[in-house]
């Protein structure tokens, strides 16, 4: 059976561009003489086991297949036993992940004797485990000094939260004092019960009821 070659792209929020290496990924394995079968992009949080379109990947993907990232750390954040749920995974169906940023797996695209390929996927895993633990640290580091500068803008009164949406908040206010219920309001304007409340809330403290 040819090997086929998976492509997996991934972003950690809607905001950001998940297929961006795209390109990338399709230069790269023209380089190797290959071809990307399939792309699985998606826009979940790497930290996470939560992926429905990487296990899409892993599910149907066989002995020998190609899974293709940009980064190591496209496939995995997450911490230690979720890295080894995740690498057992891959490693029970004998799929060879290969990373740009990870040189030695570049190799396990050609096929040699059964010793060479031992000792390429040996070192590969190796490093494979290194870069996932770099990833998982870098990301660990990132969450702790945004909450340490969060703490410390809101010790200084500097720290305000996601900036309120004047216009949605004006609307909302109208239709509370046109007497619409709070039901009817969520839908009009696509908001949540909180979010009425709040408003609401503010309405009462001024002053202002409907």
């Amino acid at each position: 059976m040819t090997s086929r070659v998976y492509a997996y792209l991934r972003a950690s929020t809607k905001e950001q561009d998940a297929s961006r290496a795209r390109e990338q990924l399709e230069e790269f394995a023209h380089s190797k003489g290959m071809t990307i079968a399939t792309y699985f992009t998606e826009n979940e949080s790497g930290a996470s086991l939560q992926r429905p379109e990487l296990f899409r990947l892993l599910d149907i993907a066989q002995k020998d297949d190609v899974l293709l990232v940009e980064q190591v750390d496209r496939l995995s954040r997450l911490k230690a036993d979720d890295w080894q749920v995740l690498r057992q995974t891959i490693s029970s169906k004998g799929i060879r992940v290969v990373a740009l940023d990870l040189p030695t797996s570049h190799q396990l695209i050609q096929s040699g004797d059964e010793f060479t390929n031992c000792m390429l996927e040996a070192l590969n895993g190796m490093m494979l485990d290194m870069l996932a633990a770099i990833a998982r640290k870098d990301y660990t580091d990132r969450k702790r000094r945004q909450s340490q500068g969060i703490s410390k803008a809101k010790a200084a009164g500097k720290f305000k939260g996601r900036p309120e949406d004047a216009q949605r908040n004006e609307k909302i206010a109208r239709l509370l004092k046109a007497g619409m219920s709070y039901t009817d309001i969520m839908g009009t304007v696509n908001c949540s019960r909180a979010t009425v409340a709040k408003v609401s809330k503010s309405l009462k403290e001024t002053g202002i009821t409907g």
